[in-house]
């Protein structure tokens, strides 16, 4: 059984990644495998922790796992250290006093509980105060049937309350006024509603950054130049390339020779994904650790498709959540890039060869599994690739964020 493994971000009231919660299937179908649940999660826990380690799915931060009912009686999130793993109690687990029983002991052992996708009944109540957290998916049970919920939920002074299916900023901002802790959907991906927004004088000259490294020859002289003028940036360049992916046999003399001694490729690379990341500064931190991800994911994807367009793929992946970033149209943006015909397909869902690329990465990312078989159907794409291909992009993206994220 191949096991599949997506993430998605939890967030606190400031836009932060506090964790991540791992979604787990065996690719074939969009279900728990269909085996018993204390070997369907055994396997899973096997490759996902003793294999290669949450620390390298969640870049080190606290994973929320799913657990069905037989799981939680059986103790099995006890094999996953306490400090790693939250547990989440399935929507379809009963309350019952054995599965009650179980909770209390893995509390007592010092375990993370949480209630997912919650939906109150008197039978939950002695739940709650062995939990830490409960999720309210807002599909499901909207803000206006969770408010008068809120009061016996505030009694537990330790309970946290996380609102999933998060999608636009205006859900974010109700969330927050109704005193949810932390937060879980795609609305720090999503664009904005606004009127208009204007690249400022500073932002215009970064994005002549990223037109310039798009160029088929790279002016390296011209580039230096925009590094020279800004020493954060220059700051950055050199300890990307101290990071120690790259042998560095001689002292740097200026700024232009390191850009040289990188090469177009590395350099192409570096630039597009810090100038995201300053694009994004005013966005959550997780926009631009996506926009990487998903850059080498596209390259890796592209790499056993399509060789000859794996550059054209990580540039695709990088730019995907432009229009996020902007919060400006993505036709609008494409047309100031100096970007391919192929790409500009791709970034506009326009029937492509990199856009089922595209697609691929995306329906990984969100757990779409059927779509997922689909898009790599098209390639004849062996899709038990994936797991690991994403493990490497997530791996590959933290090597990158110490000196791509943050303020310039």
């Amino acid at each position: 059984m191949k096991v599949y493994t997506a993430r998605q971000a939890i967030l606190n009231r400031k836009k932060n990644v506090v964790a991540y919660e791992l979604l787990f299937r065996d690719g074939k179908d969009n279900a728990f495998p269909k085996v018993d649940s204390y070997a369907a999660t055994a396997k899973l826990l096997m490759d996902s922790h003793f294999n290669q380690g949450l620390e390298k799915l969640t870049s080190g931060k606290p994973a929320l796992i799913n657990y069905p009912e037989q799981a939680l009686i059986d103790k099995t999130p006890t094999l996953l250290p306490k400090n790693k793993a939250m547990i989440e109690i399935l929507e379809s687990v009963e309350p019952t006093p054995e599965v009650y029983e179980a909770c209390r002991e893995m509390f007592h052992q010092g375990y993370k509980l949480i209630l997912d996708d919650f939906e109150y009944s008197k039978h939950w109540r002695p739940f709650l105060k062995l939990v830490r957290m409960v999720k309210f998916d807002i599909m499901q049970t909207p803000f206006d049937e969770i408010e008068p919920l809120l009061p016996e939920m505030r009694q537990y002074k330790l309970l946290k309350l996380l609102a999933e299916k998060i999608e636009t900023q205006d859900e974010f901002e109700t969330a927050k006024k109704m005193g949810f802790d932390f937060f879980q959907g795609y609305f720090f991906c999503k664009p904005q509603i606004i009127e208009q927004t204007d690249v400022d004088n500073n932002q215009a000259v970064l994005f002549a950054m990223y037109q310039e490294v798009l160029k088929q020859n790279v002016n390296y002289t011209k580039l230096s130049n925009y590094f020279e003028r800004d020493t954060a940036l220059a700051y950055k360049l050199l300890k990307f390339i101290n990071s120690g992916l790259f042998p560095v046999r001689d002292p740097i003399s200026s700024l232009k020779q390191a850009l040289i001694y990188l090469g177009e490729e590395q350099v192409k690379k570096f630039v597009t994904m810090i100038i995201t990341a300053h694009f994004s500064q005013n966005k959550p931190e997780e926009l631009t650790q996506m926009s990487i991800i998903r850059a080498r994911f596209c390259e890796l994807i592209a790499n056993k498709v399509l060789p000859a367009r794996s550059e054209e793929a990580f540039i695709t992946g990088l730019f995907s959540l432009l229009d996020a970033i902007f919060d400006q149209p993505m036709e609008k943006l494409v047309g100031q890039l100096p970007i391919t015909e192929e790409s500009r397909c791709a970034l506009l869902d326009l029937d492509s060869p990199l856009n089922d690329i595209l697609q691929v990465v995306r329906a990984y990312e969100s757990a779409s599994w059927s779509k997922m078989r689909r898009a790599c159907a098209k390639f004849n794409m062996d899709q038990d690739d994936l797991p690991d291909i994403f493990t490497d992009a997530i791996h590959w993206a933290d090597i990158y964020k110490d000196t791509a994220a943050g303020s310039i």
